[in-house]
């Protein structure tokens, strides 16, 4: 409550001061805006160094059906699917 209004008192005083028309940010507004892009700098460089470290391999579509496959290894790729999905033997 208190300093609600010691601000309350300061307001008219800055009225008489300022110019809408030279209006800045000011060196508050420049740190602040360079905190946030070295901020954002060293995300994108820990993320960049995070997705490096990814190691993924796609799994080949199961509806795609390879030129040159028989019956059989068509079944023991089911099979196994079928014992991974219910975790079964």
């Amino acid at each position: 409550m208190y300093a609600t209004q010691a601000l309350t008192q300061f307001v008219p005083l800055a009225a008489k001061e300022l110019d809408e028309n030279k209006v800045t940010p000011g060196v508050l507004g420049f740190l602040v805006f360079a905190a946030l892009a070295v901020g954002v700098w060293l995300l994108m460089k820990s993320m960049n160094r995070h997705m490096g470290k990814v190691d993924f391999e796609e799994a080949p579509d199961p509806a795609a059906e390879p030129a040159g496959s028989d019956g059989k290894a068509e079944a023991a790729t089911s099979g196994t699917a079928r014992t991974t999905a219910s975790g079964k033997s």
